[in-house]
């Protein structure tokens, strides 16, 4: 097999994506990735490859590339250093330069930009799609095989050949990004790393505000808006060595009305919300983790949806200080290649900055905790099973055998007292949050349509605030007490069950950009305030559907290794 025979194989995979299972199409880009290694001696470094959206293939070289391929740069005519895509997003893209073939042999066209060296690795290039971890790779910076550069060259190649299809970035700063990346080579290299994420790409949901990049929270009203400063969160990865690559983009205010942001996997659907740039980024490589936040399913549901793990802290668990989110249930949380970089991000900001003003904040080791077998786990149906799909049902049953047989007992509301209890207590865990963020929502919004331009609201936002207008203190007083009673009766099922399981969504990801999905299956988290976790273990209907791991509050760690547990036994 030669060059052309790997590139006609690639376009005959991406013909292919939306019609097949996700999980295969992971596992055929890395045995094309595996084809390109045996290939690198005739490549001469030639082995970063992705596709744009437009079907052309992109080969990232070094040095040079094989003597064999033709060599046209009139063909393109982009000065040096621009990324060979659609011109509407040159500039966005500058810095990130591209040797682009298409792939037919009787029509060979490309163009060569200048590129900076960037070193072998066996981690996947930007053809194989997928989850990119980086906790995993570091072992590497230690003795020179790879680099936080180099790492992040990677993924600037994914986000050069994904970003036009799917969306993920508002903006990026990758002058910044590859100064940071520098920086941190040179600490590996002297072994004197700020923490373990250091080097680590991330992105940040433009609701946090970073000294860098405008914050525009998803609003016209804000279109660069510039607070000059970051965020406590944004602040703690600085100060732990991670590189902050880019803004991610987030529903209007993080709340409902969507964005343009397109599911990695298949680009007609919704890749949920409002976290829906960092869960889209994460799930198909372009970094490996990025901050989003939660006060109904805003990451629990998009890290379903895009294929990556998504992480909830108990309420208060980090700092949301320079946060445009200030919900009484919210939180901000971690969306992840892998369960190591997602712990491990949010510990390294929890140590630095703790958690919300009079929270202890997340707490635990600061590497992964270790993979702990529960006992016992509480299936929990809630109020979205009649809305799930026969696939996702049949999904979490099979996933529930899997758990029994290895030794773990699974009780639910017919069998277990307590967890019938449970069930009834957060039925209506939507309709309860919802009322409180209407209340708690009344401030800023309607200073938004008195001081700005309430023409520049959506409607869901001016529905929000027409609600909380008619609302009065006493019954935001009443449903915090209801809140409260909830969170109770739910703790008290701690001491029979380790954790809780149920879905993350009712299904795959739902065709349209006109919603962000339904969240009635992450709702009660949030309500609860306790820690929950997407494993990105299921599928429906050929796409990513995650597998939702409850804890309780304050027990953030333990939730993590009950988690890793659970992952290992779906490993085949």
């Amino acid at each position: 097999m030669d060059f052309y025979d790997v590139l006609d194989k690639v376009q005959v995979l991406l013909s292919q994506r939306g019609r097949v299972s996700y999980r295969a199409l992971q596992r055929q880009f890395a045995l094309v990735d595996e084809e390109l290694e045996a290939l690198k001696d005739e490549l001469i470094y030639a082995k970063r490859l992705a596709v744009d959206e437009d079907g052309r293939i992109l080969v990232w070289v070094g040095e040079a590339a094989a003597p064999s391929l033709p060599r046209a740069p009139a063909v393109f005519p982009d000065p040096p250093g621009s990324y060979a895509g659609p011109p509407a997003r040159a500039q966005r893209f500058s810095g990130i330069e591209a040797f682009s073939v298409t792939s037919k042999r009787s029509d060979m066209t490309h163009t060569m930009h200048q590129k900076e060296k960037t070193m072998p690795s066996h981690q996947p290039s930007g053809s194989a799609l997928g989850v990119r971890p980086y906790i995993s790779q570091t072992d590497a910076f230690k003795d020179g095989r790879d680099s936080p550069r180099a790492f992040l060259e990677r993924c600037l190649e994914v986000i050069a050949a994904q970003e036009d299809g799917v969306g993920a970035f508002v903006t990026l700063n990758i002058e910044g990004a590859r100064a940071a990346a520098d920086a941190s080579t040179q600490r590996w290299k002297s072994g004197s790393t700020l923490s373990p994420i250091d080097g680590m790409p991330v992105g940040i949901k433009d609701i946090m505000e970073t000294a860098d990049m405008a914050t525009e929270q998803g609003s016209p009203l804000f279109v660069g808006w510039h607070g000059k400063r970051d965020c406590a969160a944004v602040a703690a990865l600085r100060a732990a060595g991670a590189v902050v690559l880019g803004k991610t983009v987030t529903t209007e205010f993080a709340a409902s009305h969507p964005s343009t942001t397109r599911n990695p996997w298949d680009h007609a659907r919704t890749p949920g919300g409002s976290s829906s740039g960092s869960a889209a980024a994460v799930g198909i490589g372009m970094i490996p983790a990025a901050l989003g936040s939660q006060v109904i399913g805003s990451i629990i549901r998009p890290a379903s949806f895009c294929g990556c793990v998504g992480f909830k802290p108990s309420v208060g668990g980090i700092n949301r200080g320079g946060s445009f989110d200030h919900f009484s249930q919210s939180c901000t949380g971690v969306l992840g290649a892998t369960l190591a970089d997602t712990w491990t991000v949010a510990r390294a900001i929890s140590l630095r900055v703790g958690g919300d003003p009079g929270f202890a904040g997340l707490g635990g080791p600061l590497e992964p905790p270790r993979a702990r077998k529960p006992r016992r786990l509480a299936l929990l149906e809630t109020a979205g099973w009649p809305d799930a799909s026969e696939a996702a049902k049949q999904a979490l049953a099979d996933a529930r055998q899997r758990l029994q047989a290895a030794g773990i007992e699974v009780v639910d509301r017919t069998s277990h007292d307590a967890t019938t209890a449970v069930e009834k207590a957060i039925a209506q865990a939507l309709a309860l949050s919802r009322a409180i963020n209407a209340w708690e929502g009344h401030w800023p919004l309607n200073t938004y349509a008195v001081d700005m331009d309430r023409s520049r609201l959506s409607l869901s936002a001016q529905g929000r605030l027409a609600e909380a207008q008619a609302m009065t203190q006493e019954q935001y007083q009443g449903l915090l007490r209801e809140r409260q009673r909830i969170r109770e009766l739910y703790a008290a099922l701690h001491p029979a069950c380790d954790a809780c399981m149920t879905l993350s969504a009712p299904g795959a990801a739902p065709l349209g950009l006109e919603w962000t999905g339904n969240p009635i299956f992450t709702v009660p988290t949030s309500l609860l305030g306790v820690p929950s976790l997407s494993l990105p273990v299921l599928e429906d209907d050929g796409l990513p559907l995650g597998l939702q791991v409850i804890g309780f509050r304050d027990q953030d760690a333990e939730l993590f290794s009950a988690a890793d547990m659970i992952l290992t036994l779906f490993q085949d």
